[in-house]
């Protein structure tokens, strides 16, 4: 069975999500990609992109080119954005990354936190209870090497969060498809 990669219009089975980060890796072999490419993966108008650019989001693309980390940036919010006002989730970002324009002060790299929460995502079945949560949360970050003290923490609160609001999304996608089928 097919499953959308969280955050993006691609599919995958399931089962393969574990492949995702060396396939993403992959596409920025050559060095950035461009706009055009970021909008055709995320499903956004260039324009919302360059948007939040301008809102200070994210760093500004070197010479039109977007780095793994921008577009992971963007996938992380564009995941959201149906569920949590854009200003609260810049503000959880920032939580663990400082100033969203700055990538030297980030506690994780985005692809990293991304990448995270795709291996959570695919493991979603074990995630609704509260018990199966914790521990697969601490499972994740277990090679995780906090730049400072606290630093893991703060990561496991924001995929925590990320979590909850994408199986909001979930769950009230599944309660409109059922309201479709009255």
């Amino acid at each position: 069975m097919s499953w959308n990669i969280p955050g993006t219009v691609l599919t995958c089975p399931r089962q393969e999500a574990i492949h995702i980060p060396e396939q993403f890796r992959a596409m920025f072999l050559p060095g950035g990609i461009m706009l055009s490419q970021v909008s055709a993966i995320t499903g956004l108008e260039p324009y919302i992109v360059q948007n939040w650019v301008k809102r200070g989001f994210m760093s500004k693309p070197e010479n039109k080119h977007y780095s793994l980390r921008q577009l992971c940036r963007i996938i992380n919010i564009n995941m959201l954005k149906g569920v949590l006002p854009l200003e609260r989730i810049c503000a959880m970002l920032g939580y663990v990354n400082g100033q969203l324009d700055n990538e030297q002060d980030d506690m994780i790299d985005d692809a990293d936190l991304y990448f995270m929460f795709v291996g959570l995502a695919a493991r979603s079945r074990e995630l609704y209870r509260e018990e199966n949560r914790e521990a697969v949360l601490e499972e994740a970050l277990a090679d995780y090497a906090e730049p400072m003290p606290g630093a893991k923490e703060r990561v496991k609160t924001v995929l925590r969060i990320m979590l909850t609001a994408w199986l909001a999304a979930r769950m009230t996608q599944e309660a409109e498809n059922m309201l479709n089928d009255l």
